[in-house]
């Protein structure tokens, strides 16, 4: 596993240990971390912040030629919002952890030409298989089931 997934696990599991959900995420830009976070929806009390929009908001304001030239690597499939702001923001290339747990809009980011690479790492499983069983109200929340 590359140096990236495992900054992306690490953030998951420093969620985790706030009291919320084991998702982490970082925007990597030439080899470096511009953007780094995760799941912050219960430590916030915010509607929005998932781990990728956690990334990008401790990335801040970056010229669109930053941004297209990232990888944003993530330990769980990207929902919707998430994929909107890869999209938005130019993203070309995501790599997810996994999503057994979880299937995001991957469909969505390959059919606007990003290019989607899923690892189906042991840890990204157990870190989510592990949190549903335990917190199924929270994460259906977060999900917005």
């Amino acid at each position: 596993m590359d140096e990236f997934m495992q900054a992306a696990i690490a953030e998951a599991r420093q969620g985790l240990a706030e009291g919320g959900i084991p998702i982490g995420s970082v925007i990597v830009h030439r080899g470096k971390i511009i953007g780094r976070g995760h799941n912050r929806r219960v430590q916030q009390g915010s509607v929005i912040r998932h781990g990728e929009m956690d990334a990008f908001e401790n990335a801040g304001r970056q010229p669109a030629s930053v941004y297209s030239d990232c990888v944003l690597y993530t330990t769980l499939s990207p929902c919707a919002m998430c994929s909107g702001a890869i999209l938005l923001y130019g993203i070309p290339k995501v790599i997810i952890g996994e999503n057994r747990t979880f299937m995001g809009e991957e469909a969505l980011l390959q059919s606007r030409g990003v290019s989607v690479e899923v690892l189906q790492n042991e840890e990204c499983l157990a870190l989510m298989g592990d949190f549903i069983a335990a917190q199924p109200t929270l994460w259906n929340e977060d999900i917005g089931c």
